[in-house]
């Protein structure tokens, strides 16, 4: 068990405190358009029957080591992991499948013979060098369809990922698709890869060879140029299917050409975690440079079981929410971020009462209202409709008390109006 660090007092002062490297404040500037892609993600996928699950940011570290592998760069290089005050060893989520499949086993949510349809919005948390895209706490939306072996689980998970992408605007994608087979496919490929990588391998730390021993097919991932290169004529694992494999795999094919889903099968593809099986898939866009991959996904039908529930096929995906962002700024998409429609101001003390009452109705009709809080000048009210960006100013002196009436004024043709107090809702709805 590593040592704890233990803190003796420590004494704060004036000081400036930044964020901590790796991590990004969301501010409202940014935040809506965020809100919306989470908004397009849940109505998507509400289409066919996801329902949300949402689970603890840290986990105890051993559902990683279970479902990623030990030998994975997530649990040997990245994963913050730290031994809490009552010395458990566990970590902050460096993936959202495991945490579900865990939750899916400890309540029971896709009891045998049925299908269970989850999609989850998460932060992940990874150690690494942070760059453009790849954050240490990163985010991510996500699917899990549980209870199905069919490749028409798999269609329907990739068909919905290419759909979200397309609905907020991200035309260049591109699915590339590959299957790795099951367990007597990976023992004849296993042989193949370390016989392949042999000399490549002889040149290796020991723990590097163990790791490669372990699971071979780790070594078509490595970023090593050398190891990279020997990949490219590595024969494919396609070659080594079984049959029900390669049947379910054709079956795939087809299914996203019914459903016109662009793809290009990509025998290189393996995926870094050790649960995936069958079907495994990137989708990549052509505005993310080297670091081209905006998610990826696959099949796992041990994971269930490895965690002590039932056998129960799955087939998920993770989609990266600031990978995503990136592709929209450089494509020049943008969301116009939200704006009050109307700002009260109070022209004349004698109305303060009368402007706090419109701006609650205003409210409770669902219109988004703003009102000055510190007793501030006309003047100085009005600079903070135009800030705000209000599209309508809403005017209460003591000529409108008198008339039982509202000055309602459009911010971008200057035009005004006497409206009805009693009717001031039902204008404002009717101009917008």
């Amino acid at each position: 068990m590593a040592p704890r660090l233990r803190l003796g007092p420590v004494k704060i002062g004036p000081m400036r405190i930044q964020a901590p490297r790796g991590t990004d404040d969301l501010l409202p500037s940014q935040s809506h358009r965020w809100i919306h892609l989470e908004n397009e993600f849940r109505a998507l996928t509400s289409l066919y029957g996801y329902r949300e699950v949402r689970t603890p940011t840290f986990e105890e570290i051993e559902l990683f080591i279970r479902t990623s592998g030990e030998t994975s760069d997530i649990v040997s290089k990245e994963m913050y992991d730290f031994y809490d005050k009552g010395e458990r060893h566990v970590c902050l989520k460096p993936e959202g499948t495991a945490g579900v499949a865990r939750a899916v086993v400890e309540h029971s949510l896709c009891p045998q013979g049925q299908v269970a349809r989850l999609s989850y919005i998460t932060p992940i948390f990874r150690y690494g060098r942070p760059q453009k895209g790849r954050l240490r706490e990163a985010h991510q939306v996500g699917l899990e369809l549980m209870g199905s072996a069919s490749p028409t689980a798999d269609a329907e998970v990739i068909e919905i990922t290419a759909k979200f992408y397309e609905r907020i605007g991200i035309q260049d994608v591109e699915v590339q698709l590959n299957s790795i087979g099951r367990a007597e496919c990976r023992a004849r490929y296993r042989e193949v890869v370390l016989n392949h990588f042999a000399p490549y391998l002889a040149d290796c730390a020991e723990e590097e060879r163990a790791k490669a021993e372990k699971n071979p097919l780790r070594l078509l991932d490595s970023k090593d140029p050398k190891a990279a290169e020997l990949a490219k004529t590595v024969p494919p694992i396609l070659n080594y299917l079984e049959d029900e494999s390669k049947a379910n795999f054709e079956t795939l094919q087809q299914l996203l050409n019914e459903a016109k889903v662009p793809y290009k099968v990509m025998p290189d593809i393996v995926r870094g975690l050790d649960y995936y099986t069958d079907t495994v898939f990137e989708v990549l866009s052509t505005k993310l440079g080297a670091q081209s991959s905006l998610c990826g996904g696959g099949r796992y039908d041990n994971l269930v079981k490895e965690l002590g529930g039932p056998a129960t096929p799955s087939v998920g995906v993770a989609m990266g929410i600031e990978r995503a962002m990136i592709v929209l700024e450089e494509s020049g998409i943008e969301w116009p971020a939200p704006r009050p429609a109307v700002f009260v101001v109070q022209a004349t003390e004698d109305a303060a009462q009368a402007c706090r009452a419109i701006t609650r109705d205003l409210r409770a009709a669902g219109l988004e209202t703003q009102i000055d809080l510190d007793g501030k000048k006309m003047g100085n009210q009005m600079k903070q409709a135009d800030r705000a960006g209000a599209k309508f100013v809403a005017m209460i002196g003591t000529d409108e008390l008198a008339a039982d009436a509202v000055l309602l004024r459009n911010l971008e043709s200057g035009d005004q109006v006497s409206v009805p107090r009693a009717n001031l809702v039902k204008e404002v709805q009717g101009r917008l």
